[in-house]
């Protein structure tokens, strides 16, 4: 019996930490919240974050190259959605979200140009800097984007342990944008390769007294 139970302990303490991490698993658009995965591509990496500076799965995640069975949501241009994960997010980073316009959302594998439409980085006060860890993070979609079919993705990205490779945590949801206008978004960036090894935002250290300002990695926030 003693046997039996250090073994339901171990596994147990296996899969909490299998799943200790945060993902996010659902889309909330035209005020519905879907179930997890309805519009969002599927993670298969047990809540494990992407670290590899040069690998696709930094588009959508491990699992998230094609839609699968994920579904594509209208939304207006101008509308607001929300990503939701299964638990608050708990490593300190910065927040942004991308967009990418394809041909068919369900079918895209990201290869295409992405634009960033809004990022979220740290507050400072009395020299200390304060996160935006939260469980929800919403965005607007720009109200001058044509209309036809995307992939929104959001990236949090934990910078909690200097020395060791920043964490990249993000999912996809697949929008088909109505209204709209003809903008043409910029500047655009591949994924990978949106965040370089040497952006200050992805090597700083946030426990050094200097740490006074940051600059979210990546392309400037395009708006209309």
């Amino acid at each position: 019996m003693k046997t039996l139970t250090l073994t339901l302990v171990a596994f147990s303490t296996l899969t909490q930490l299998a799943h200790s991490h945060y993902i996010f698993e659902y889309l909330t658009a035209n005020g519905q919240k879907g179930a997890a995965y309805q519009n969002i591509r599927k993670n298969t990496n047990n809540n494990s974050p992407v670290t590899s500076l040069s690998s696709n799965d930094l588009r959508c995640n491990v699992g998230g190259l094609t839609g699968g069975s994920t579904g594509t949501v209208a939304v207006a241009a101008g509308s607001s959605v929300t990503f939701t994960a299964d638990t608050a997010v708990y490593h300190q980073g910065p927040v942004s979200f991308y967009m990418t316009k394809v041909a068919d959302a369900a079918s895209a594998d990201g290869s295409t140009d992405w634009f960033k439409i809004k990022e979220i980085g740290p507050s400072f006060s009395g020299g200390q800097a304060k996160w935006d860890m939260s469980l929800s993070y919403s965005v607007s979609i720009p109200s001058c984007l044509p209309a036809g079919d995307y992939l929104l993705r959001i990236e949090q990205l934990g910078i909690h342990n200097p020395g060791s490779p920043p964490q990249f945590y993000v999912s996809c949801a697949q929008l088909k944008v109505t209204g709209g206008g003809s903008a043409n978004p910029s500047p655009t960036v591949k994924i990978p390769g949106h965040v370089k090894s040497t952006d200050p935002g992805y090597t700083a250290n946030i426990y050094q007294p200097s740490f006074t300002s940051y600059t979210v990695p990546g392309p400037k926030v395009w708006t209309c």
